[in-house]
């Protein structure tokens, strides 16, 4: 097997890993129940409209981790995929997804700032690979500092996660 093929397979199993992970971020609230979860459902069509509910305040902390939360998809994305217009697609489509999810199983609120913000993060997860693209400029040096930010960023992720979890289940 060709050091090409498994560099591409190792993304592939790293961005399996990265949408278990987004999935349960999401759609599951960090819970490994969906007992628990299943009691809200609503619809917000008007962007932005929930985040200026803090004291009159706008609440950036939200609307910025569903950012941050969607940079890795574009980032995979644009390693895997080739044409954009698919790769923007496919970021708002697994975006509208996790909110039509939220609404079906009454989980949380369904909110299209989500979506918005979500495929702001994924946008950005692409212009940062081309980022890096441009100076790298090699496509096998590409795919092995992708797989490297990957491996790194999955493990901070999923040990957050883990930290996060034990934190919640710590406090209940």
């Amino acid at each position: 097997m060709s050091s090409k093929l498994k560099s591409k397979q190792l993304t592939q199993g790293l961005f399996g890993i990265y949408l278990i992970a987004l999935f349960w971020i999401i759609i599951f609230k960090l819970n490994l129940s969906l007992i628990p979860l299943g009691s809200r459902r609503s619809i917000n069509l008007i962007p932005f409209a929930a985040s200026a509910a803090i004291n009159g305040h706008i609440d950036w902390a939200e609307p910025l981790l569903n950012v941050l939360v969607f940079v890795p998809f574009g980032l995979y994305a644009a390693n895997l995929f080739k044409p954009i217009g698919f790769k923007v697609k496919l970021i708002i489509a697994v975006s509208v997804f996790c909110e039509v999810v939220q609404f079906i199983f009454g989980i949380g609120a369904t909110d299209i700032t989500d979506v918005i913000n979500n495929t702001l993060g994924g946008i950005i997860g692409l212009l940062v690979y081309q980022g890096v693209k441009i100076g790298v400029q090699n496509s096998d040096k590409m795919q092995k500092v992708i797989n490297q930010i990957a491996v790194v960023g999955t493990v901070l992720c999923v040990a957050l996660l883990v930290l996060v979890k034990l934190g919640m289940h710590l406090r209940a």
